[in-house]
């Protein structure tokens, strides 16, 4: 057995401790985005700090809880608290809850977070529906050796983003009157905010918002086959684009002022993908 795969087998051994459902679909949330793990119905609560090999969360508005729970009868395990590169975490840990999830047999998932705008036309509290990203990490979560079982060495990233997740998004969001946006997300390792030169050359790239995190997410998904949507919540605007500095208290503001919305459009896409 693999380092990797021990220490997952002892993750999920704890995890199983504590809850007996198997988990049809997970949840991603991103800063100021944790409450929607609150509307959950009979959940069950695990400090990521009891689960062996879970790195900590340092961010305000990221609790470090996976939560347990149903949603019109569906089982969902939503992680109330993700861990980012840039708190000094290499990939691996980073990623290492989708991991457990693929271990615990979610074949779904649902990756959010809170991002700048960089394409002009967006406003602060935009839901955008990510069609696809680039990384500019520069490294990638699957460097060094493949484990076969996990997935192939060479894993295609074409449909990154789910094609079909994406319209089912879209087609429920018409019809709760929640107003999206799509559009490419580029993601970097942080902590500072972009530059106005950075801005200029994301937009010049093809990026319509940017932030520091989910796509190592999304790459170790679809190195395990799992099927991805992502949605950014568009809590600023890009340096030279906002007409204030950037703070991480206008971005949790943001993303509590649109929480009623995104919590809607996200219990209605679980509804019908899990």
């Amino acid at each position: 057995m693999s380092e990797l795969s021990h220490k997952l087998d002892e993750s999920v051994r704890l995890i199983r401790t504590k809850v007996q459902d198997t988990p049809t679909l997970g949840v991603i949330l991103g800063s100021g985005l944790g409450d929607f793990a609150d509307t959950l119905e009979a959940k069950t609560e695990i400090p990521t700090s009891i689960v062996p090999h879970f790195a900590k969360s340092t961010v305000e508005g990221h609790a470090g809880k996976l939560v347990f729970g149903k949603l019109s009868g569906k089982n969902v395990l939503a992680l109330k608290g993700r861990v980012h590169y840039y708190e000094g975490y290499s990939l691996e840990q980073v990623t290492y809850i989708v991991r457990i999830m693929h271990a615990l047999g979610i074949r779904s998932l649902i990756v959010t977070n809170a991002a700048g705008g960089v394409n002009p036309v967006f406003t602060p509290g935009d839901l955008m529906i990510i069609t696809s990203h680039i990384n500019f990490f520069f490294v990638n979560p699957l460097r060094g050796s493949n484990e076969e079982q996990l997935g192939p060495r060479f894993p295609d990233m074409e449909s990154d983003y789910d094609k079909e997740y994406i319209t089912i998004a879209e087609k429920i969001a018409l019809r709760l009157g929640v107003k999206t946006q799509r559009g490419i997300y580029c993601a970097g390792p942080g902590p500072t905010y972009e530059t106005r030169s950075e801005v200029k050359m994301f937009q010049k790239m093809g990026a319509d918002a940017v932030g520091m995190s989910t796509v190592p997410e999304v790459i170790v998904a679809k190195h395990q086959g799992m099927r991805v949507l992502g949605i950014s919540c568009i809590t600023n605007l890009g340096t030279g684009i906002s007409q204030t500095p950037l703070s991480h208290e206008e971005v949790t503001a943001t993303a509590n002022r649109v929480k009623t919305s995104f919590q809607s459009l996200i219990a209605e896409i679980i509804r019908q993908i899990a």
